[in-house]
Formats: structure tokens, C-alpha cells, sequence
């Protein structure tokens, strides 16, 4: 038996679809909570589900959590006292709780047909009762059983629900009452003999000794029904507890509705496409339902751990701001040191993401763009586009930035800019700037009109990193055979 003060919590994802940012924030904070109190972070599988399961969404669930950081005590890959932790590994377990649980009274069969429950359902909602399980097979006698046997009938298990008001204390919520006609008797096991969410979900919280459910505020309805059941459990011996629970606020997305796995933006593998950092995303969505103080929302995972209290969740639901959660992973991108941004940025770099021939990469090049580019980006995947000038043979045709940029007399311009950069010293980011305001002043124009036209010649682009210091990286040569090419261009 575990030390009740010591928390055991688990993150229990069902390995359908790619993982989205909901459960994330789920895993997240069920890791927070057993790291900042010293306790063990319980991961399983609820892969009962033949039908929707995938083994690719299982590795997908497990490599997540490793890119997250998101480590785990006990579970797959680490194993553990209670193992094994995929739900399709444990049949018999869930079998033989289930007979168990009929055995002492808590459960039992239940002979209605779909269509039975179906009318006397319609019935109880126009008479405006609740129109949930009405306890039809609840003390069938000898006799009827074997009626409905004889009729060729299945049968399901459904659990017994006491009939009396379930009262608990939310670690999120504070105090919730369930009313017996709220909470009807339901199903724990299939015609088939297959076990239900319902009943392994409670089963493997009490034979791995859970002490603290968190998890999200749909499942709210289903807790009264997990805490009967865990009365049941501690009767036949199986349980010791019943675990604290704690709902976690819904995360809203684009007008107003819960975030689904069908949003785009839920989806966590759009988030280490576009070049997310970790921390960056898990500060984020940490603030989702949660806050690290009044004054500040950039902070680190291990600042994270040192301050989560689950009594700081806020019950209201969080709204999902892709705006927020680019700014504050751009605030991490500042925060990493140069050696680790330039590692971090490296993937989208090199093929199959980056759009020049891989033997034109400079690594030399790279590490000396890298500081200024590092003040710029949003997300990694940005990197491509504010450093490919340096590694195409020549710079992206944009012709909105050309169009943009060649206004007036861009021939004469560039002519004079060409001329002055040609004599300039190309050590020295000072110098080339300079010389192209020395030019610009020559046909009138200030400092940001004169560059423009360079930068397009030379980048593609009106939009980038800093001029001169992209100049002197790239070279004199390079830059100046792109100028004439612009001119070529512009005299075309």
C-alpha cells in the first residue's frame, strides 16, 4: 500500500489519432502536480477499442511525450509493480473483478433490448423524468432470467448505483453533489464480455493505487459513478481508496466551442512541424486553466514544477490563443543560448525541409546569421525563409517585394548603391551601411527607401534579418552579382 501523503498519478490516453493539445495539457499538469510534490507519474494505455485503436497512434503518444519531456515512473517502455499498463493486456484482470463484483451484489445482468431502452426512455423525458437507466433488470427473479434466456437474449453487466447522493470535494471545483436520479445504473461489460471505459478505468486507478485523478471537466459526469464504483472495490478487497479528483477546465477554440481533435489547431503535430519548442509550448499551455503569477507568463519547465498547486486551477474555461502560444514560444527562442538555437534550427536547415541543394549549406555561414536570426522568429520553421539568401544560387523571386521595393528610379539607385558598395570594406557591417546611405542621399532618398531595393536585389525579400550584417555574410561577390542581376532584370 502506497503512503497516501506520496501522489500516484496517471496519464491514461487512448491511442487513437494523433495526440492533440488538450490531452497534452492534461499529461502536463498530472505531471506537474506528482513532480512539484515528489510522487510518480503513472502512464497507460486504454486501448480496448479494437476497432479504433492504432499502433502508430501508440508510438505517436509515447515520442510525444518524449519530445514534451513529459517523463514517466511506471508504464510502457519503463514497466513497473503494476504492470502491464496497455488496457488490452489486462482481459482477464477486468473479468474477473467484473464476476467478483456480481458475486458480492454490486452488479448485474441486464436483459433489455436496445429498442426497450430506447421507448421507455422517450417515455420517462415526455413524462419530464431523467431519462437514464430505470433499474428494469436491477432484481429479476430466477424465472425471469430464464425467461429472457430462453428468448435467446444476451445480456450486458450494468453496475449497481447506491441509491443515495454521492457528495466529493473537486480539487478544481470544490464541492459537487450527484443525486441518485442523476446518476442511473450503467453498463461496466459488453454482450460480448468486453470490459467498458467504465469499469476499467476505476479498476486499473485502484490496483495501481492512484491517489489523484486529473483529467478533463467532460468526464466530470462520470466521476460519481467511478467513486460508487470504488466503494465496490474497497468491498471485495481490491481497492484501498478512493482517489481525490480534480476536473480540469475545456479548452475553447475559434467561436466559442471546445477545442476537438478535428481543429486544426489542436493538433500537437502541427505545433513540432511549424518548429515549436517544448518549453515553449508547455509554458503555454500550462496557462490554460492555470496561471505562474499575476505579472508574469514566461517561465521555465522547472519554474513550472516549483510553483504548480492544482488548487490554482481556475474552473473557467481556458480559450486556445495560437496568437499567445507564437509570442511566448518566440520569447524561448530568445532565451536559448546561440550554441542551442543554432542546433535547435539545424533540421529545417538541411533537406528535407530547406529548399536549396544540400551541398549548398555553409555551416560557417549558419553560425554567423544565427545571432541576428534568433531575434526574429516566431517558430523555428520560420528560419528557412530569413536565411535562404545565404545558401540559393540565387534570391527567391517574390514579385510582390519586387514590386514593392523598385519603385521610382531603382536603376539609378542600385547603379550608385553598386558603385559605393563595390569600394567599401566588407568587414564591417558600419561600412556597407554607409555606403548605401551615401547613395540613397545622392538621389534624395533617407536610409530605409535607399536599402530597399538592395535588400530585394540581394534577398528576395523586403522583409528580413539586418541588412548590412547579411551583406557581409554573404560576401562581396555574391551580393554584387546579384545586384547586376537585378539591374539585368530591371533593364529587361
Amino acid at each position: 500500500m502506497v503512503n497516501a501523503t506520496t501522489p500516484r498519478v496517471r496519464f491514461c490516453p487512448s491511442p487513437t489519432g494523433n495526440p492533440h493539445v488538450g490531452l497534452v495539457r492534461t499529461a502536463l499538469f498530472n505531471w506537474a502536480f506528482a513532480r512539484h510534490a515528489g510522487g510518480t507519474m503513472v502512464f497507460r494505455i486504454e486501448d480496448t477499442d479494437a476497432a479504433r485503436d492504432s499502433e502508430e497512434s501508440y508510438n505517436q503518444l509515447l515520442d510525444s511525450l518524449r519530445w514534451l519531456g513529459l517523463d514517466w515512473d511506471e508504464g510502457p517502455e519503463k514497466g513497473g509493480p503494476h504492470a502491464p499498463y496497455r488496457q488490452s493486456q489486462r482481459m482477464d484482470i477486468y473479468a474477473d473483478i467484473a464476476k467478483r463484483l456480481q458475486d458480492a451484489g454490486h452488479a448485474y445482468d441486464c436483459y433489455c433490448t436496445t429498442a426497450e431502452l430506447d421507448e421507455r426512455r422517450d417515455v420517462a423525458r415526455k413524462a419530464g423524468r431523467p431519462s437514464g437507466y430505470d433499474g428494469h433488470c436491477r432484481d429479476l427473479t430466477a424465472g425471469q432470467v430464464e425467461e429472457y434466456r430462453t428468448e435467446g437474449r444476451t445480456s450486458i453487466v450494468r453496475f449497481r448505483m447506491p441509491d443515495e447522493a454521492i457528495t466529493f470535494e473537486d480539487l478544481v471545483r470544490g464541492e459537487l453533489t450527484f443525486t441518485p436520479e442523476n446518476v442511473p445504473d450503467y453498463g461496466i461489460v459488453r454482450a460480448n464480455g468486453a470490459p467498458l471505459y467504465t469499469l476499467v478505468n476505476p479498476v486499473d486507478d485502484a490496483l495501481m493505487e492512484i491517489t489523484h485523478v486529473l483529467r478533463g471537466e467532460d468526464l466530470l459526469s462520470s466521476t460519481p459513478r467511478q467513486i460508487a464504483l470504488h466503494k465496490a472495490l474497497i468491498d471485495i478487497g481490491v481497492s484501498q481508496r478512493i482517489p481525490l479528483f480534480g476536473h480540469l477546465p475545456y479548452v475553447m477554440g475559434e467561436g466559442n466551442k471546445k477545442l476537438s481533435k478535428r481543429d486544426p489547431e489542436a493538433s500537437l503535430n502541427l505545433y513540432r512541424e511549424r518548429g515549436f519548442l517544448p518549453e515553449g509550448l508547455l509554458n503555454y499551455l500550462s496557462l490554460l486553466g492555470w496561471s505562474f503569477s499575476a505579472d508574469q507568463d514566461i517561465f521555465s519547465v522547472a519554474e513550472l514544477v516549483e510553483r504548480f498547486d492544482i488548487a490554482d486551477v481556475n474552473a473557467n474555461p481556458a480559450r486556445f490563443d495560437l496568437k499567445k502560444a507564437e509570442a511566448i514560444n518566440a520569447d524561448h527562442i530568445r532565451l536559448l543560448d546561440v550554441k542551442a538555437f543554432t542546433e535547435a534550427c539545424t533540421p529545417w536547415l538541411r533537406a528535407p525541409h530547406a529548399n536549396w541543394p544540400e551541398e549548398n549549406f555553409d555551416q560557417a555561414a549558419w553560425e554567423a546569421i544565427a545571432p541576428y536570426a534568433q531575434t526574429r522568429l516566431t517558430v523555428l520553421s520560420d528560419i528557412t525563409a530569413n536565411v535562404d539568401f545565404l545558401f540559393l544560387d540565387r534570391p527567391v523571386e517574390d514579385e510582390a517585394s519586387w514590386a514593392k521595393a523598385m519603385k521610382g528610379d531603382p536603376v539609378a539607385l542600385l547603379t550608385t548603391a553598386r558603385a559605393k558598395l563595390a569600394d567599401a570594406d566588407w568587414t564591417s557591417p558600419e561600412a556597407l551601411k554607409a555606403a548605401v546611405l551615401a547613395a540613397g542621399e545622392e538621389h534624395g532618398l533617407k536610409l530605409g527607401k535607399a536599402q530597399a531595393p538592395v535588400r530585394v536585389a540581394v534577398t528576395g525579400r523586403t522583409v528580413g534579418l539586418p541588412l548590412f550584417e547579411s551583406l557581409e555574410i554573404l560576401g562581396r561577390d555574391r551580393s554584387l552579382e546579384r545586384i547586376d542581376a537585378a539591374l539585368a532584370k530591371l533593364a529587361a
